[in-house]
């Protein structure tokens, strides 16, 4: 658990350095940073789906995903939940919702986070996690300066994502192909560049909503191996 434990303490490292470096930022230079971080949000994700379509199973596993997905998400109404769980932490910033949940996004949906706490429980290998570590550093320094310190909030869901990956090392390692692993990064592609086109006000989409889309790849692939 060590890289796990390495990771989210550079999350909340950063994010106080952050917090204290977005203080007292003019209004000019705020709107600059939030545009700078929507257009770096928007390359990841391109980057992600751009990088991984080639690599999956079946071309348009990802759009059924998606859309099922928003489906089931709309139906619980995650978002609704999420901003309700914020409102009672009685946060004074209205824009910290959108900025979490990027930042979740970016730190749990990802290669490095996902196949890290497999490699570390399985073979003693920290090389992902600390690699990941350094990425998210960084990564919730920007996000604690545009958004204040509540982006550490986003530490605890790496902690509880990635622990339970080691927990389970055992069982999922088996099941995480390339090809499983292409199409989850594709559709996690997707919710990064729906959060970037929120952060730039493009277009607002409820992007937690879109979470259950990650389950519908494992579910399919299962099927079908019991197919074959």
């Amino acid at each position: 658990m060590i890289g796990t434990i390495v990771n989210t303490c550079t999350i909340l490292t950063g994010s106080v350095i952050g917090s204290f470096l977005g203080r007292g930022i003019s209004k000019k230079y705020e709107e600059a940073l939030f545009d700078g971080l929507g257009l770096c949000t928007i390359g990841l994700g391109a980057n992600a789906f751009v990088s991984n379509i080639g690599k999956v199973g079946y071309p348009v596993l990802f759009i059924a995903s998606v859309a099922l997905g928003t489906l089931i998400g709309t139906y619980l109404d995650v978002d609704g939940h999420f901003n309700k769980l914020l409102a009672k932490a009685k946060t004074s910033n209205s824009r910290l919702a959108e900025g979490l949940s990027t930042a979740i996004l970016l730190f749990c949906i990802g290669t490095l986070s996902i196949l890290g706490p497999i490699e570390s429980r399985l073979n003693g290998n920290n090389t992902y996690l600390f690699t990941n570590a350094t990425l998210d550093f960084i990564s919730s320094m920007i996000f604690a300066s545009a958004y204040g310190i509540g982006i550490a909030a986003a530490a605890a869901v790496l902690f509880c994502w990635q622990g339970s990956i080691y927990a389970f090392a055992g069982y999922i390692a088996p099941y995480m192909t390339p090809t499983l692993m292409a199409e989850i990064s594709v559709i996690g592609g997707v919710f990064l560049l729906s959060s970037g086109f929120g952060i730039l006000h493009v277009k607002s989409i409820k992007t937690l909503n879109m979470l259950p889309s990650l389950l519908i790849p494992p579910i399919f692939y299962t099927l079908m191996s019991f197919i074959r």
